[in-house]
């Protein structure tokens, strides 16, 4: 009798389906999503943070302009900018998959091209190309995991997956070192920027058997179609989703697609406030600081009469490399948290740690400019900044933009988040650029404390806490 009433449909196919993707245990299709889309992530913070090393070296190479260097550490962010707008958009329209597959196609084919500019207008372009595919990952990396993992660790998985950008800042570090101790030669950076090329390649192939959304195909009517899907996913449930997909003229949840310009309305505004405005003001920090490491580090803490500019940038990666091991730490730390206290308390207390680390390395920074030695100093306040930000900000706001928003716009409203960030990644490399010969490191330091206090009046202003709720019930439309 038990085993018959589990396979009757309930009055609502979708809520069933709902139910079973909410309450299924992990099985190896979660894991396998997960994974590969975690290498996404992972693909992107490689080549995002794989030009904090290598360009040091074009600058030595190319002799570009003061303003072209900073517009070609800036480059790919801004085609991130641009990826993330529209790729979220087309994969609201589209669907999930085939956006998978086209995004990580324009990766790398402009990463390999970057490799081989010519010169340094070339490769600002191609990096800004690079970029778009870069930006088109991160919705639709978001929108499928938190759309197929189970409610009770959805958290953890979206901030597991998201914490490979920190693996692949890692890796990048690595990587130019490795590239660095063999081949210090002036043409290594096109070693760098080509190197993520092959296992973009791998995870590209593996990625073409990786489903649709069961969530998308509910809101476009494929009710026979999700229904496949959570089959493949949860087989124990196989007999209930069978009788599920059976079940004709089922009507799509949306009448007719959202367009872009909800995100605006009453309904979302409060939330894309939040989703955006904290996004932005984290990114503004967290670049500016993440993609100079390596040269702040050779002016602060490397600089030797001397000493060569590859000897300099050698040493100040391999310093990077290791305070980029504190970004797996904050990581590692919100995976432990982010289920247990939830998102916003966790992204106030890391934009509070993010601003007195930025002070305590603007003090060191001080220090130095003044004639003095301070890297412990200066390595205490990257320290607690890089913990602290993943702790925090970092972490919660990928998450938050994936469960803020319904299915139908989920990929939109978490690319305009991810797009605003980008801008605010973008104008905080060109400001670091510019505004450090202005006002000098230190001063750049403070402003960029303050931008993490607004981060914190943003989050506290237009909280809404997402943790241990279903997306159905999460939806604004749905109350």
């Amino acid at each position: 009798m038990a085993r018959q009433a589990a396979a009757t449909p309930t009055a609502d196919p979708g809520q069933a389906l709902d139910r079973i993707l909410d309450e299924s245990a992990l099985t190896p299709m979660h894991w396998k999503i997960w994974w590969l889309s975690a290498m996404g992530v992972f693909l992107d913070g490689f080549d995002l943070f794989i030009i904090a090393v290598a360009l040091p070296i074009i600058v030595m190479d190319m002799s570009p302009s003061p303003v072209v260097e900073g517009l070609i550490g800036a480059a790919a962010l801004i085609g991130a900018m641009l990826g993330a707008t529209a790729g979220g958009r087309l994969t609201d329209r589209l669907g999930r998959r085939s956006i998978y597959l086209v995004d990580l196609g324009v990766f790398i084919v402009f990463s390999l091209l970057s490799a081989l500019a010519p010169g340094p207008i070339s490769l600002l372009i191609l990096r800004g190309l690079l970029g778009v595919g870069v930006g088109a990952d991160y919705p639709i990396c978001a929108s499928y995991v938190s759309e197929f993992m189970p409610a009770r660790v959805r958290g953890r998985m979206l901030i597991g997956a998201f914490s490979f950008q920190a693996l692949g800042m890692v890796a990048a570090a690595l990587t130019g070192l490795a590239i660095l101790r063999v081949h210090p030669e002036p043409n290594a950076w096109r070693l760098m920027l080509a190197a993520a090329v092959a296992p973009a390649v791998v995870v590209l192939l593996l990625r073409r058997a990786v489903p649709e959304s069961a969530r998308w195909c509910l809101e476009h009517g494929q009710m026979a179609r999700a229904a496949r899907i959570v089959a493949d996913l949860v087989p124990g449930k196989a007999a209930e989703l069978a009788a599920i997909g059976a079940r004709e003229g089922v009507a799509p949840r949306r009448r007719r697609a959202a367009s872009f310009g909800v995100l605006f309305s009453a309904r979302y505004l409060r939330r894309t406030v939040l989703a955006a405005g904290a996004w932005f003001l984290m990114d503004i920090a967290t670049y500016a600081i993440g993609i100079f490491t390596p040269s702040i580090l050779a002016v602060l803490a490397f600089s030797a009469p001397g000493r060569g500019p590859i000897a300099s940038d050698f040493l100040a990666t391999e310093g990077a490399a290791f305070l980029d091991v504190f970004l797996v730490v904050g990581f590692l730390l919100n995976v432990w948290l982010v289920d247990r206290w939830g998102r916003i308390k966790l992204q106030v207390i890391g934009f509070a740690g993010m601003a007195l680390g930025l002070i305590i390395l603007a003090h060191g920074a001080a220090v130095e400019a003044a004639g003095g030695r301070a890297a412990l100093t200066i390595f205490a306040g990257f320290v607690l900044f890089n913990v602290l930000m993943n702790v925090g900000p970092n972490a919660t706001t990928f998450i938050l933009p994936a469960e803020l928003f319904s299915t139908e716009v989920r990929a939109s409203g978490h690319g305009f988040a991810a797009g605003a960030a980008k801008l605010g990644a973008a104008l905080g490399i060109f400001l670091l650029h510019v505004l450090r010969v202005r006002i000098g490191v230190p001063g750049l330091l403070y402003l960029l404390a303050v931008v993490c206090l607004l981060g914190l009046v943003i989050t506290v202003l237009f909280h809404v806490e997402t943790n241990g709720r279903s997306l159905e019930e999460l939806d604004p439309a749905e109350r």
